[in-house]
């Protein structure tokens, strides 16, 4: 579901938040329209309205973890988890945590991946959110959501900066929150 559904219809942020992210035309690939938030964190307002949004959705919803996807997930999950109160999580790239990890593999609109997690750092029955940058067609979040389950966790709520609801497709049900939809204009 998009912010502007869920009573943020007109909200002047929502456009500012469209507004501060860059397009870029294919990139990483041909016929990609790359979707940088980087310009957005330039944007103080801008970012902070992103996070604001973030807390004010979650500060109720008994939500113990916070469980950001490398690397923009990062960028954002911190921030909201110290909001809101819950531990940061971070799920990462192959072979960047040391110790014991638990990996879930997936694939990419264009390649496959994987995202691993400390084993023991979701405990059985804790209450999760999953946070990224952005959803396209869903696989990334979809991984995270089956690595934090295996680990007993309950996923509330996958969030994404900016999206397309087709990536909802993928998630068994989990409900998506979207801010902003991805633009195709490009911004310089």
């Amino acid at each position: 579901m998009f912010a502007a559904e869920n009573g943020l219809r007109g909200d002047p942020r929502l456009q500012g938040i469209s507004k501060a992210i860059r397009v870029v035309p294919d990139f990483p690939i041909p016929g990609i329209m790359f979707q940088d938030i980087t310009t957005l964190l330039l944007d103080h307002k801008a970012f902070k309205d992103t996070v604001d949004i973030f807390v004010d959705r979650y500060r109720d919803m008994g939500i113990s973890v916070v469980a950001g996807i490398e690397a923009r997930g990062f960028v954002f999950g911190p921030s909201i988890a110290l909001a809101i109160g819950a531990k940061f999580v971070p799920l990462r790239k192959p072979n960047k945590l040391p110790g014991e990890v638990i990996s879930e593999a997936y694939v990419l609109e264009y390649g496959t991946d994987r995202l691993e997690m400390h084993v023991g750092a979701i405990e059985p029955g804790e209450r999760a959110l999953v946070i990224d940058d952005l959803v396209a067609t869903g696989g990334t979040l979809s991984a995270a959501v089956r690595l934090l389950e295996r680990m007993g966790a309950e996923v509330v709520e996958c969030a994404c900066v900016v999206g397309l609801p087709e990536g909802q497709r993928r998630l068994d049900g989990k409900p998506l929150y979207i801010l902003v939809e991805p633009r195709l204009s490009v911004n310089y």
